[in-house]
């Protein structure tokens, strides 16, 4: 699962790679599309498809001459879980952390 988060995190730790997977949330795309509204060459744009694609994110297919890419949903499930977990965790964390500041204050406040 690790080598997996990393790959996901990775990934997703350019804008550019971001901003194609916020696009194909909305739905499939062909390249051209994708590519348009990033200001670099076409080799450039495919590298980083490739890295969406090797980390899982997307897939894409070719019919005709079109490649059309699809986000790929499980990776995002995977991270969101471990996300998950790990909010709960620092959550508890916080929640008695605040609990300890609110003790503090009422001893404190008792005193004066």
């Amino acid at each position: 699962m690790t080598n997996h988060l990393d790959s996901f995190f990775a990934a997703l730790s350019d804008p550019t790679r971001r901003a194609v997977i916020e696009r194909l949330a909305t739905g499939p795309a062909p390249v051209s599309e994708l590519h348009a509204p990033h200001d670099m060459a076409l080799p450039t744009f495919l590298t980083h498809l490739k890295r969406l694609e090797a980390a899982g994110l997307v897939r894409s297919e070719k019919i005709g001459r079109v490649r059309t890419v699809h986000i790929e949903a499980a990776p995002l499930a995977e991270a969101e879980d471990w996300l998950a977990r790990h909010r709960r965790i620092w959550e508890r964390r916080l929640d008695r952390l605040a609990d300890l500041a609110e003790r503090i204050e009422r001893s404190e406040g008792k005193r004066s």
